[in-house]
Parts: structure tokens; C-alpha cells; sequence
């Protein structure tokens, strides 16, 4: 464990634009990340794939899965008075857009600033006021006067991908960190810390990273992430929505601070009781904080990969995430530490007939 160098990989993969679709940048960052202690891959669809060490064909395959992709949003069109219309990318509750830095990437690939705006108060009727806020009367002004000037002079067009413009920071006094997109680079970032710290380690499994694409419109890039993969079991690493703000006290599963959270079921999929017990019982063997969960919504890679072959144990270990899907999250480093240490003593552990257990 080295504290500082995982924060710096934290903060690189928060900063780092990347919407679904639009991964180049994450990606190519992943693959520097890495160099030193793993083999990387990538497909046409931008998914990832590390390993560290030649693959034994007599071992089972454990993946530990991610995803690189982060909401955001897309140019849709441009008014005639320099304003850009747009559309998410990603779920979003579209109270938590307005007034917010975003950056545009141009055609050279520079990134402009803009704020997303809605009309002033002052212009706005009563009727206007009190009517629910809808993405298509918001806009992004970069500074503009005119179409023309977009795409001439900022050089932006139509479809270009628009992320939010976050400085990820650590408070070390409180164990936080705010940033983008921690959903999930922090996710990617157990991932990468999990391969390099086993690394060199005997194990009777191999362990495979598969870091999808595209997960925030429809977890579509662990669809091939599995089907090149063939896990016999899987962990998946979420940034996974924080509940500590906006429920009753009795009702908190997912508190920051209090360790991972693994969720007993979501709304696409029941989690394997039998490796989920495992896992929990030997976080609690083992003195290592985690939570668990019953969540009626949501959902992540895992879905896909428990339905995938002739079916996978899988669990996800989350890290939490104070308002997951905006421009800025909270997490604590000491859960996103504990995710990780879980995930080795779980992998230490495996073998081929525990795996059949499950």
C-alpha cells in the first residue's frame, strides 16, 4: 500500500475526460498507468483489458471489472446566437446541471470552457418560474456571439463531447476526496492498485481486469468485456450512490468512511448469496470495514456478467459516492483502501473448488 501514489492515480483517473463513447483519453492513461507491472489491451470499442503474468490455462479466471466511461454530455446543436444546445450522456437529474463548468472538446481536440446556462431570473415569467426545468432550455455559452463563431473561431461541432471542468483534491485532515467522475474511475483505480499489488503473488486463479466502456448508456461495453474474459467468477468494482445524506439514520447502508459497500441485490440482479457471504464473512474474519445493502434501483456491469457463459458468481464491491452523477462526488480514501484490500484477500483465497461452491 502507498497512500500518496494511490491518490495521484485517483486524481489522474477523476481528472481525465472520458463520457461513454468518448474513453480515448482514460484509456490511453490507463495504459500508462500500467506499463510497469501488467500487460494491456484494448478493442475497437474501447474496452480495456490487464493482466500481469502469462494466463494458466489449467486455472480459473476471476475479472475484476470496471468502467471507464463518465456522464456527460453531447453537443446537439448550435443557436444562432453562439449558444449550444446539447443532450446527456448518462443519467442525470437535470436540477443538478444548470450553472455548472463544463469543457467542449473542438476539432483539434482542445477542450473550451463554458458554463451551462438557463435564462435569468429576471427575464423569466411567473409561469416560467414555476414550470419544471427540461435540458432543452438550458445551453452551454462558451463566450460566443453567433453560430458562426462556434464553428469557425472555437472550432466546435455538432456532437462533440462535453465534460464536466473538475480539479480533483484530497482533505487529508478528513479523509475526503471531491472530484468527477468517481463513478467509476474509482472503481478503475481498485482495479489497476488490485493487479499491481498481486502481481508476483502465487494464486490459484488468474486474475484478468476487464475495464468496460460505454457502462452509463446501457452497460454496453462489459457485453464483450465477458465474452473475450470467459470469467468462471467476477468482482465488480463500482463507485456505487452514497445514502448517508438523504435517508433516515436506520435506513444508512451506504455511509461514507464505514468501508465498502456489497450489495445483496439491485434492480438487475440478485447477487450470489453463497460468494456473497463469503466475502462479507471474511471481511468481518479479517477486521476489514464493509456495509451491505438491499437497493431497489440501480445497477452496474455486474448484471451482465453473472448472465454471461453459463453464468458467473459475481459481487460488487462499491465504494460510496455522495452524489454520484453530477459534477462533483465525495468519497473517503479509507473505503476505496479497504475495496482493494478486500478484493486481494478474497482472490488470495480462491481456487477452483471454492469457486464451484458457489
Amino acid at each position: 500500500m502507498n497512500k500518496k501514489k494511490d491518490l495521484d492515480r485517483i486524481i489522474r483517473l477523476s481528472n481525465s475526460p472520458g463520457i461513454s463513447g468518448f474513453e480515448y483519453e482514460v484509456v490511453e492513461l490507463i495504459k500508462k498507468e500500467v506499463a510497469s507491472f501488467a500487460s494491456c489491451s484494448r478493442d475497437s470499442l474501447n474496452n480495456v483489458f490487464v493482466s500481469a503474468g502469462e494466463k494458466d490455462l489449467s486455472k480459473p479466471v476471476i475479472m475484476l471489472d470496471s468502467h471507464s466511461d463518465e456522464v456527460g454530455f453531447m453537443v446537439k446543436d448550435i443557436r444562432p446566437n453562439g449558444l449550444i444546445d446539447f443532450i446527456n450522456i448518462g443519467g442525470w437529474v437535470t436540477n443538478n446541471i444548470p450553472a455548472h463548468k463544463v469543457k467542449v472538446q473542438n476539432r483539434d481536440g482542445k477542450y473550451i470552457c463554458g458554463i451551462i446556462a438557463n435564462k435569468p431570473p429576471h427575464f423569466m415569467s411567473e409561469e416560467e418560474r414555476a414550470k419544471p426545468l427540461d435540458v432543452a432550455s438550458l445551453a452551454i455559452d462558451i463566450g460566443a456571439s453567433s453560430r458562426e463563431e462556434v464553428i469557425n473561431d472555437y472550432g466546435i461541432r455538432i456532437a462533440a463531447p462535453v465534460v464536466p471542468d473538475v480539479d480533483c483534491t484530497y482533505d487529508e485532515e478528513h479523509d475526503r476526496i471531491i472530484g468527477k467522475a468517481f463513478d467509476n474511475r474509482l472503481g478503475t483505480a481498485a482495479v489497476l492498485d488490485t493487479i499491481e499489488e498481486m502481481a508476483g503473488e502465487k494464486l490459484n486463479v488468474n486474475v484478468i481486469g476487464g475495464i468496460a466502456a460505454q457502462e452509463e448508456v446501457g452497460t454496453r461495453g462489459v457485453e464483450l468485456t465477458t465474452h473475450s474474459i470467459h470469467p468462471d467468477i467476477a468482482i465488480c468494482f463500482e463507485g456505487c450512490p452514497a445514502d448517508d445524506t438523504v435517508v433516515e439514520d436506520y435506513k444508512i447502508q451506504t455511509a461514507l468512511g464505514k468501508g465498502p459497500m456489497l450489495r445483496h441485490i439491485d434492480a438487475r440482479m440478485i447477487t450470489n448469496p453463497r460468494f456473497q457471504r463469503f466475502s462479507l464473512d471474511l471481511a468481518e474474519k479479517l477486521g476489514i470495514p464493509v456495509q451491505s445493502a438491499v437497493r431497489t434501483g440501480g445497477s452496474t456491469n455486474g448484471a451482465k456478467i453473472h448472465l454471461s457463459g453459463e453464468g458467473v458468481p459475481t459481487i460488487v464491491i462499491g465504494i460510496p459516492v455522495r452524489y454520484a452523477h453530477t459534477h462533483y462526488g465525495i468519497s473517503s480514501y479509507s473505503d476505496f483502501r479497504n475495496a482493494v484490500e478486500l478484493a486481494k484477500e478474497i482472490i488470495k483465497r480462491l481456487d477452483a473448488d471454492l469457486i464451484k461452491s458457489f
